[in-house]
């Protein structure tokens, strides 16, 4: 077995690509800290899935990571530098270890059986995740201690914004044989097919994408209202994140769902808009 520490060679650094990284400066230091590190761990597994490494390489370095948490959680001895970070950083916030386990484990879905049309069960279990177990994490660190809220804000998140991302890279996941819109979804428009690029060119497919929206219409909606119930410091992180991904939806809506690309795209101008009406706005 590999050695963790050989495994995991990148130090932690702020990752400007991700718009999480706009407005976290402004939090103090040590949730910055931590959502840095938390960011960091998703990246760094997301690459270990992207990579073109053999399948069993693959899995074995999930199940190191395996390890990796029972080392950070009970053993309170860490192996990597990403593992010392999180016990440094994160451990402050009483972050659950299931929750890190169920991030580890939902990125790793798509490792050697990747999604082509799952049931909306499924999808929601995928969407909760890979989104939702961030945003579950984020939100403790951010400084909200109600579970329920917890709960119901991570499920909304996961979503919506994971949902945004499918809609956003449809193209790209097909020609990576990956296929996140529903079953359901596809037979309701009328598209029969399964196979991710034949869906793809499928003339019902605008169909398919709209009913998908709606789904993360919706739960932008039941974000935005549970936002607005969270103090201003606990809801402006988050409130960023969602008010980016949503421009990006909005694009997409405005300019039609039968059009799958190029995909939209938000310059660094305005990005900083966003940040800078999240910051000077007087209410959520």
């Amino acid at each position: 077995m590999k050695d963790l520490k050989k495994v995991v060679r990148r130090k932690i650094k702020n990752d400007t690509g991700h718009t999480f990284f706009w407005g976290m400066q402004f939090l103090p230091r040590a949730k910055r800290e931590a959502i840095y590190t938390l960011l960091a761990f998703v990246r760094h597994l997301e690459n270990v899935v992207e990579s073109p490494i053999d399948l069993s390489e693959k899995q074995e370095i999930l199940s190191m990571w395996r390890e990796e948490l029972d080392n950070i959680f009970d053993k309170k001895v860490p192996a990597t530098d990403i593992g010392r970070r999180i016990y440094k950083n994160c451990m402050r916030f009483k972050l659950p270890k299931q929750e890190f386990l169920n991030l580890v484990e939902s990125i790793s879905a798509n490792i050697d059986n990747p999604l082509q049309a799952p049931s909306l069960k499924q999808l929601s279990g995928y969407c909760r995740g890979v989104g939702g177990v961030a945003g579950n994490l984020a939100l403790r660190v951010f400084g909200c201690h109600d579970e329920q809220t917890i709960k119901d804000l991570a499920s909304a998140l996961g979503l919506s914004l994971q949902i945004t991302n499918i809609l956003r890279n449809v193209k790209e996941d097909a020609q990576n044989g990956r296929l996140y819109i529903p079953q359901e979804l596809l037979e309701k428009a009328g598209i029969t097919a399964t196979d991710p690029k034949s869906v793809v060119v499928d003339k019902n497919l605008a169909k398919a994408r709209l009913e998908l929206a709606q789904i993360a219409s919706a739960n932008y909606k039941k974000v935005y209202e549970i936002l607005a119930t969270l103090d201003r410091q606990t809801a402006r992180p988050i409130l960023l994140i969602v008010d980016i991904q949503k421009r990006y939806f909005d694009i997409m809506e405005k300019r039609g769902w039968e059009i799958i690309s190029p995909k939209p795209h938000l310059s660094k101008w305005s990005k900083l808009k966003i940040l800078l009406k999240n910051l000077l706005s007087a209410k959520l």
